[in-house]
């Protein structure tokens, strides 16, 4: 007799966490255009953080972690670290 077993599809799974998680990522200025389209350039070799929700949308970036964290803490995010 097999185990029943519940499969999330990949839509559920992105959204686990949504509107309670955001993730904090240090990006190089290479990034910032995929993640921002609309971004100015930027010298290469710059380190930028970027907050991403939990499906890994792009919601702010700063050149301080402490400022895309305290964004995520006003609008009631859990921030964790994503390497």
């Amino acid at each position: 007799m097999s185990e029943a077993r519940f499969v999330m599809t990949p839509e559920n799974f992105a959204g686990l966490g949504s509107g309670q998680i955001a993730f904090v990522k240090a990006v190089g200025a290479e990034q910032i255009r995929d993640l921002f389209p609309g971004a100015p350039p930027l010298a290469p070799g710059q380190v930028f953080w970027a907050l991403l929700d939990a499906a890994g949308a792009p919601l702010m970036v700063s050149d301080s972690r402490e400022a895309v964290v305290m964004n995520a803490r006003e609008h009631d995010l859990e921030a964790m670290s994503l390497h």
